[in-house]
C-alpha cells in the first residue's frame, strides 16, 4: 500500500478504467429516470483556465450526485468552434482558422480529461464541422420558407481602408484593430431572422421560468424584450402630404411636444434638409454621430447635440408649428427612429431645449401643483394631473393616457400599439470563419435557396487566402464564389456572408440528444426523452443573447415539428466569475492561472474540489494560489 497519495499516478490509473469501461456513456435501453446536466460550451481559445475550471467542476458534481441518486445522466461537451479570434490568428500567427482551431480542441479536450470530468464524449460536435452546421443551413432555410428569414439594410461599422464590416470588437478607441483607420457607419445589406414575431411568446416564457431561473436574469431577457403599451401619433411634415410617425408610452403628454428629434440617420434627415440652407450644417453632424458609438450615444450622461433640419411638423393636438432637429440621442434602432419632444416631461428633452434655447411647455402637474414652466429646473417625468391638455385637462395620467387615443383615433393622427424594444436578429458577417449563407445571387432569378439536397455548403479550407487587404476571403475563392443557379442554371454567385456564430450555439444542445442523426437535426424521440436541460449553468455574460437566441431557436423548432419543448433550459445556475487582480480572468486581461500546474502538483480531485470550496456558487472567487494548501 503506498504511504503517500500520488495523483499522477492514481488518477490516470482510474480515467483509463474509466474509458475502457464507458463508466459517463449513456446506453440505450436504460430505465433509470433521466437528468441533462450541461455546462456552457467553450469557445477553443488554446487552454483552459480556472474560470473554465470551476464551471466544468460545478457540471460534473451535480452530474455525479445524480447518477448516484440513481439517475441516467446526460452529460456532453462539445465546441463552439467558429469565430473571428481565429481569422485573427490566422493574420496573426500564419495559421490556417481550421489547423487553429483544431489544434487548440485537442488540447483544451487533453486538459478535460486530465480533469477527469464525466462527460460523454462519443456525443461530442464542432460547430465548425459540416456535419454540425449543415443543420444551420437547414434551419436557415426552412426559417426562410416560413418567412422568419429576410434581408435588409442596416447600419454596420465599416473600415474603408480594410474595406470590411467590423464587429464591435474590432473597434478599439473608434478605429479599426487591424490598421488603425477611424471607423466609419455604413448602410450595408445583410440577413435577418424575424425573432420579433417570437416576442410575446418569449416574455410569457420569463413567467414559466420564476423560482427557477436566477431573477436578475428574467429582468434582463424582460428589458431586453422590452414590451411597452402606448400609442404611434402621425405628425404632419409642412409642405409635404406625408407625416412623421412616432411611438410613445407618454401619449398624453402629447401637447407639451414643443420639437421633434430625429436619429442622425433617419431616411427623411437629408431629404428634409434638402434646400432650406441646413443641408451642410446637417451633413457635417451626421458624419460626426457617424462616427459614435451608439450606446454611448444614448447613454444619460452623453451631452445632447443636435442640428436644426430647417423643416417644421404639425402637432397634430395643438395645430402648432414645431422644429425638426436631428438629434444624437435618437437611435434609429428603437422605436420610428423619431421623438416627439417634451422638454417639461422628460430629461433629455429637457437638456436639449435649455441648450438650443426650444420651448417648455408644462402638460401635466405634479400632484402637490407647485410646478410652473419658468422655474423648472428639471423635466417632470412622474404622474400627475394634465394641464393646457385640451379634453385631457383635469384628468389624472393614466385616465389621460386612454382619453388621448381616443382622441387621437377620432381625428385620425393616431392610435393605441404596442412596441418592443427587441429588434430583429442580424446574422450576416461579412468574415470567413463561420456557417456559410446557403443562397445564391442570380441575376435573372434574384436571389435563390441552395436546395436542400446540396447540403451543406461546405467552406472551403483550401486556396483561401488571409490577407490585411481586407473583404472576406471567400470572395477570393472563384471555386467557392461561382455557382450554377438553382433556378435557371446559369451563373450565379454565392452568398459571400456567413452566419453570426450564435447561431451555432443557439441550439447545440438539442445536438448533443442524438449528435450522429443525419437525416434531421435532432431525432424526435431522443429529443422529447432528454429536454429540457435539467441544469444549464454558465455565466452571466450571457444572460441575454445567447439564452434568448436559445429560446427562439427552441420555439421555432418546436413549431416546425422537431421538438416537443418550447423552454430549453429548465434551471439555470449563473456561476461567479473567477477574479485574479481586480479583474475577471481571461487571456486578454493577461491575468489567467492554468490548472495544469495544480492539477500535476496537487491532482485533479484537490484542484477541483478547491475551485468548489473557495466560494459558493454563484459568488464570484478571489482567486488565491496559496489557498490550495
Amino acid at each position: 500500500m503506498q504511504e503517500r497519495y500520488r495523483p499522477a499516478e492514481t488518477e490516470a490509473k482510474w480515467q483509463r478504467i474509466w474509458e475502457e469501461r464507458g463508466a459517463h456513456r449513456v446506453r440505450p435501453g436504460d430505465s433509470r429516470p433521466k437528468y441533462y446536466c450541461l455546462e456552457m460550451f467553450p469557445y477553443p481559445s488554446g487552454e483552459l483556465h480556472m474560470g473554465h475550471m470551476r464551471v466544468y467542476s460545478i457540471g460534473d458534481l451535480l452530474a455525479r450526485f445524480m447518477t448516484m441518486r440513481g439517475h441516467r445522466v446526460l452529460h456532453p461537451m462539445g465546441w463552439d468552434a467558429f469565430g473571428m479570434p481565429a481569422e485573427n490568428a490566422a493574420l496573426a500567427r500564419g495559421t490556417h482558422p481550421d489547423e487553429w482551431t483544431r489544434a487548440n480542441i485537442a488540447g483544451m479536450r487533453a486538459q478535460m480529461k486530465r480533469l477527469g470530468v464525466s462527460y460523454d464524449w462519443e456525443r461530442e460536435v464542432s460547430t465548425c464541422d459540416p456535419e454540425y452546421y449543415r443543420w444551420n443551413q437547414w434551419m436557415f432555410l426552412k426559417m426562410h420558407e416560413r418567412g422568419l428569414v429576410y434581408r435588409r439594410r442596416s447600419a454596420v461599422n465599416w473600415c474603408g481602408s480594410c474595406e470590411t464590416v467590423l464587429a464591435n470588437e474590432q473597434v478599439e478607441g473608434g478605429a479599426c484593430w487591424r490598421c488603425g483607420t477611424e471607423v466609419d457607419r455604413k448602410e450595408i445589406e445583410g440577413w435577418f431572422f424575424r425573432i420579433t414575431r417570437y416576442a410575446d411568446d418569449l416574455l410569457e416564457g420569463c413567467d414559466e421560468l420564476e423560482g427557477q431561473w436566477p431573477e436578475r436574469v428574467l429582468v434582463m431577457q424582460r428589458n431586453w424584450i422590452g414590451r411597452s403599451e402606448g400609442a404611434e401619433i402621425d405628425f404632419p411634415l409642412v409642405g409635404r402630404d406625408d407625416a412623421l410617425t412616432v411611438f410613445t408610452t407618454r401619449q398624453d403628454t402629447v401637447f407639451g411636444a414643443t420639437f421633434m428629434s430625429l436619429a442622425p440617420d433617419h431616411p427623411l434627415v437629408a431629404e428634409l434638409s434638402r434646400g432650406t440652407g441646413q443641408e451642410e450644417a446637417v451633413r457635417v453632424f451626421q458624419d460626426k454621430v457617424r462616427r459614435q458609438d451608439p450606446t454611448e450615444r444614448s447613454a444619460a450622461e452623453t451631452e445632447k447635440e443636435g442640428v436644426f433640419l430647417g423643416a417644421h411638423a404639425l402637432n397634430p393636438m395643438t395645430g402648432e408649428r414645431i422644429p425638426l432637429y436631428a438629434a444624437n440621442f435618437v437611435l434609429m434602432e428603437y422605436g420610428t427612429g423619431a421623438v416627439m419632444a417634451v422638454p417639461a416631461h422628460d430629461q433629455r428633452d429637457f437638456d436639449f431645449a435649455r441648450k438650443y434655447g426650444l420651448d417648455v411647455k408644462l402638460v401635466v402637474q405634479s400632484p402637490e401643483g407647485d410646478l410652473a414652466p419658468e422655474a423648472l429646473t428639471e423635466a417632470f417625468e412622474g404622474e400627475g394631473v394634465s394641464v393646457d391638455s385640451g379634453a385631457c385637462s383635469g384628468l389624472p395620467t393614466s385616465e389621460a393616457k386612454v382619453r388621448t387615443i381616443e382622441l387621437l383615433q377620432e381625428k385620425g393622427c393616431g392610435r393605441g400599439a404596442v412596441s418592443y424594444r427587441l429588434r430583429d436578429w442580424g446574422i450576416s458577417r461579412q468574415r470567413y470563419w463561420g456557417t456559410p449563407i446557403p443562397m445564391i445571387h442570380c441575376p435573372r432569378c434574384g436571389i435563390v435557396p441552395v436546395p436542400f439536397e446540396d447540403l451543406p455548403v461546405v467552406l472551403p479550407l483550401e486556396g483561401v487566402e488571409f490577407t490585411a487587404q481586407g473583404g472576406s476571403p471567400l470572395g477570393r475563392v472563384e471555386s467557392f464564389r461561382r455557382v450554377a443557379c438553382p433556378g435557371c442554371g446559369g451563373e450565379g454567385e454565392r452568398d459571400l456572408d456567413t452566419m453570426d456564430t450564435f447561431v451555432d450555439s443557439s441550439w447545440y444542445f438539442l445536438r448533443y440528444c442524438s449528435p450522429r442523426e443525419k437525416s434531421l437535426p435532432v431525432e424526435g424521440k431522443e429529443a422529447d426523452y432528454w429536454m429540457p436541460v435539467d441544469q444549464y449553468i454558465g455565466g452571466i455574460e450571457h444572460a441575454i443573447l445567447h439564452l434568448l437566441y436559445a429560446r427562439f431557436f427552441t420555439r421555432v423548432m418546436h413549431d416546425l415539428g422537431l421538438v416537443g419543448v418550447k423552454e430549453p433550459f429548465r434551471r439555470l445556475l449563473t456561476q461567479g466569475m473567477v477574479v485574479k487582480d481586480g479583474a475577471k480572468m481571461s487571456k486578454s486581461k493577461g491575468n489567467v492561472v492554468s490548472p495544469d500546474e495544480m492539477v500535476k502538483t496537487y491532482g485533479a480531485d484537490t484542484t477541483r474540489l478547491f475551485s468548489l470550496f473557495a466560494a459558493p456558487p454563484e459568488k464570484d472567487l478571489e482567486w488565491n494560489g496559496e489557498g490550495v494548501e
